[in-house]
């Protein structure tokens, strides 16, 4: 049976995690331990976004942890365990933590990614003035800029169309100015 259908069915067609209806995708629990269900979840769009670390964690959202938390399903409650750890500023994220017990073998799960250590400040492309950045966004130079190799000369004020994002360095974005994909340091680039 399809990996899909066999979330469908397990969650009656709502998000595991918050209880949402549409639109919902298959998230694979990390470390990934294979193509198989249980190390699977079926969650809102929201959710995803925010357990990949895509969008900042909105706290306020997560509130549906303190029923999720009791699932029988041992891949939500390797999640709400690590969103719980991001959440301990929030005093009912504690309580819930304290409340949550995993036997061994999950705790080492839960633990093996590391994603409940991390702040997720750390893991999100922020522009000078702090705002998140995205794939496809449009920027703006907020200094001159020489480019390395070239006899390109980036003006401030320079609009940068559809940026990626440098998987592997938060601090760093790729866009095009003058026809040539160069990298671009996030703190000398403004949100349009």
């Amino acid at each position: 049976m399809n990996i899909e259908v066999q979330l469908v069915t397990r969650s009656g067609n709502s998000c595991e995690l918050c209880g949402a209806t549409s639109p919902l995708v298959v998230y694979t629990v990390p470390p990934d331990r294979g193509p198989e269900a249980d190390s699977c979840l079926y969650v809102c769009e929201k959710c995803q976004l925010q357990l990949t670390r895509k969008e900042p964690i909105d706290a306020t959202h997560w509130s549906c942890l303190r029923d999720s938390m009791w699932s029988e399903v041992p891949a939500v409650q390797i999640v709400a365990w690590r969103l719980l750890h991001r959440l301990k500023s929030e005093s009912w994220a504690n309580d819930a933590l304290d409340m949550l017990y995993l036997d061994d073998e999950r705790m080492a799960w839960a633990k093996a990614s590391g994603e409940h250590v991390a702040g997720e400040d750390n893991d999100l492309h922020r522009d000078c003035n702090g705002a998140v950045l995205q794939t496809g966004d449009t920027v703006t130079l907020i200094k001159s800029l020489d480019v390395k190799g070239s006899q390109i000369n980036a003006k401030i004020g320079t609009v940068v169309k559809n940026i990626r994002l440098v998987s592997d360095n938060t601090e760093q974005i790729e866009g095009k100015i003058e026809g040539q994909q160069i990298v671009i340091l996030t703190k000398f680039v403004r949100k349009a």
